[in-house]
């Protein structure tokens, strides 16, 4: 078991197939790539953008 977060990340990237580059979640509001991943009422996975407020899941 990793002893830490950057060994975990490390891990994941070593197993992921080599893409090219990394996939980023935008606000598809704004645009914005200030995103925070909350998690809903009934136990999913919304994202807020922190920039203009916008919520989506």
């Amino acid at each position: 078991m990793p002893a830490s977060i950057l060994e975990e990340v490390h891990d994941l990237l070593e197993v992921a197939p080599k893409r090219g580059r990394a996939t980023r979640l935008d606000c598809p509001s704004r645009g914005s790539v200030h995103i925070a991943q909350v998690l809903g009422d009934s136990g999913g996975i919304s994202y807020v953008c922190t920039a203009c407020g916008h919520s989506w899941s």
